[in-house]
């Protein structure tokens, strides 16, 4: 039988309004009736690539808006028209006189420019041209992400080459997106759809063995629930429970990052135990007053649980978690929350319940900082800053800063203030002296200690993730690529004889005169010498090993490193020292500016009672 579009069509729009009646006016509903009938005219000469008449697709993106999203009048005429201008030959003038400058705005936003050269490149435009936008309102990104949505729900009748182009654009910048928004649904059904496009048989045999195993352990959770509610009932509380199975992709990124199979990847299901809201009882008095009443009966597993009631993550979600062990003999996973604070799970940025306005500043001011910094890693800037899983961590006076998983205590410092990264030194977590490198988890009271002058170290650059840190990095550290390379063998120095020769990608090996590799090069390719001599630098240090030999005797050691640390204020990277027979063998790694500086060294230990010889060793 065919399909009568039309009056499907018309059954889609008629759901949007009566949807839509309760939460705006008359005039409002006669204006998102009128942006659908201009829609319609619009697309009435185009189809889909499954044959279905256009007008479906922006209908769709409207019925998400309206109906999942739960968005304002504007916000649904906008989804209907969100195509217009792209694809049709109306104009925003037209838009913004018929339907005002917001949904003209809203309009404009979603709608990809087409330019005779990209910044950035095509899709890299749009993004940034989409994230901008939340500097001033949130809601285009919101369509595009329904229109996103959509587009993924239908995916089938696209050639596999495009499946897997819009599939990972949607893994990569639209499903964190929506996640870091708080839009849970959205999220998870975004990365769901696109692992079955990117990788249909792996898809397949995820749901497949979720189903078996929901089957498994039916029984023995069904008992486990009803234990539970028969708990709640005894104490007059009146709550839900739910089990909810994470996601096939959820389990499958579980699963590759720990390395392990399906049956013993952890937690692929939760116990969700839901309260009603109450104005006259706080949402931690009830979840506790659950979590005491399960713990009476059940063991709980030491330091599980997360509160998040008290401190929610970035992106809004709140409830509180434990685990317990149960009658068969394993740990589940508890979620206690309130209804609203799943409906705010669901969709916390258009919930209207929390606060949103400082993660909203924060994404703001950051696109702002990125936007004056422009350069090719625009995107792989804010996919760092804003679509990792967030922890929370404090400072030593209990101050909450949030950082995206994965953060180190340098990540802590820049995100507390600029001038503390880059001058720290050390960190201390939880009162334990630890290297400002070390990955943070959360719940951690961070101290950070700070040396005036310390410089940042080139290899921090591997040990930040937000983009506040990189950026203070970048900045600190700002060189060009170097074009010189220090042999690895000879280890060259400032005022050594040297000799370079130029490789096939442009850089220059820098070599001491003496050095074997050098003279067999030379032999080999004597067009491509250079002569070169390495510029000291102030900044600029270089590592080199002594071997000390001496005659054993109280105090020599410290006053070895007395000499180089305190009267010659050079740093120390390890010392190693073994004594036999009363002769003793140092071997000293440190620092230096030059070969005059190292034989500045040699000479003021060659000075030291007892020393007998000093000489320059080989870096391993």
């Amino acid at each position: 039988m065919e399909r009568d579009y039309n009056k499907e069509t018309r059954q889609k729009v008629d759901h949007i309004l009566n949807v839509m009646c309760a939460r705006v006016n008359y005039e409002d509903l006669k204006r998102i009736e009128s942006a659908f009938l201009f829609a319609n005219e619009a697309h009435k000469k185009q189809k889909r690539k499954s044959g279905e008449p256009y007008i479906i697709h922006p209908v769709e993106v409207a019925e998400i808006v309206a109906a999942e999203l739960m968005l304002d009048a504007n916000t649904v005429i906008a989804a209907f028209l969100h195509d217009v201008v792209e694809d049709t030959d109306h104009t925003i003038e037209e838009i913004k006189e018929m339907f005002g400058d917001d949904v003209a705005f809203l309009v404009d936003v979603v709608t990809k420019k087409k330019k005779e050269k990209y910044v950035l490149g095509k899709q890299l435009d749009n993004f940034k041209q989409m994230l901008d936008s939340m500097q001033y309102d949130i809601r285009a990104i919101l369509i595009k992400l329904a229109d996103r949505l959509h587009n993924m729900r239908t995916l089938e009748s696209m050639r596999p080459d495009k499946q897997m182009k819009i599939a990972g654009e949607t893994d990569y910048f639209y499903a964190p997106l929506a996640n870091r928004l708080g839009l849970y649904a959205v999220k998870t059904e975004l990365e769901n759809l696109s692992m079955r496009f990117r990788c249909p048989r792996e898809y397949g045999h995820m749901v497949e063995a979720l189903e078996c195993d929901k089957r498994t352990y039916a029984e023995p959770l069904k008992e486990f629930t009803d234990s539970v509610q028969k708990i709640m009932d005894e104490n007059g509380l009146n709550v839900r429970i739910e089990v909810q199975y994470r996601m096939p992709y959820s389990i499958w990124r579980k699963m590759e990052s720990t390395g392990t199979d399906l049956k013993h990847t952890e937690h692929r299901h939760f116990v969700r135990i839901v309260f009603p809201d109450d104005p006259n009882v706080s949402d931690k008095t009830m979840a506790l007053k659950i979590y005491s009443l399960l713990t009476d009966k059940f063991k709980e597993k030491p330091e599980s649980i997360n509160n998040y009631i008290d401190s929610p993550k970035e992106n809004g979600y709140q409830s509180f978690h434990v685990k317990i062990l149960t009658q068969f003999g394993e740990w589940e996973e508890i979620h206690i929350s309130s209804e609203q604070m799943i409906t705010n799970s669901r969709f916390w940025c258009v919930a209207g319940q929390g606060n949103k306005s400082n993660w909203l500043e924060k994404f703001k001011s950051v696109l702002q900082d990125i936007t004056y910094h422009r350069n090719s890693s625009f995107i792989e800037n804010v996919v760092t800053s804003f679509y990792n899983d967030d922890i929370m961590v404090y400072t030593p006076k209990g101050k909450p800063v949030n950082l995206p998983k994965g953060a180190t205590a340098l990540d802590f410092a820049f995100e507390v203030h600029t001038d503390i990264g880059k001058n720290a030194q050390y960190a201390r977590i939880n009162g334990k002296l630890c290297s400002i490198k070390t990955t943070l988890k959360r719940g951690d009271c961070v101290e950070i200690g700070v040396t005036e002058g310390h410089k940042p170290q080139p290899d921090w650059a591997e040990y930040v993730h937000t983009y506040k840190a990189r950026q203070g990095l970048k900045s600190l550290l700002k060189k060009a690529k170097e074009e010189i390379v220090r042999c690895e063998n000879c280890h060259p120095l400032p005022g050594d004889e040297t000799i370079g020769f130029k490789e096939a990608d442009g850089t220059i090996t820098v070599h001491k005169r003496n050095c074997p590799s050098a003279i067999s090069l030379s032999a080999q390719k004597g067009d491509a010498i250079v002569s070169i001599a390495l510029e000291e630098h102030e900044d600029r240090m270089y590592p080199i090993k002594l071997d000390i030999k001496a005659i054993d005797r109280y105090h020599l050691l410290i006053d070895i490193i007395d000499m180089i640390t305190n009267r010659l204020k050079l740093p120390m990277i390890s010392i190693n020292t073994s004594v036999e027979d009363e002769i003793a063998d140092c071997e000293i790694c440190l620092l230096v500016h030059s070969i005059g500086e190292l034989q500045t060294i040699i000479d003021h230990i060659n000075t030291i009672d007892g020393v007998d010889e000093v000489r320059r060793a080989t870096l391993e």
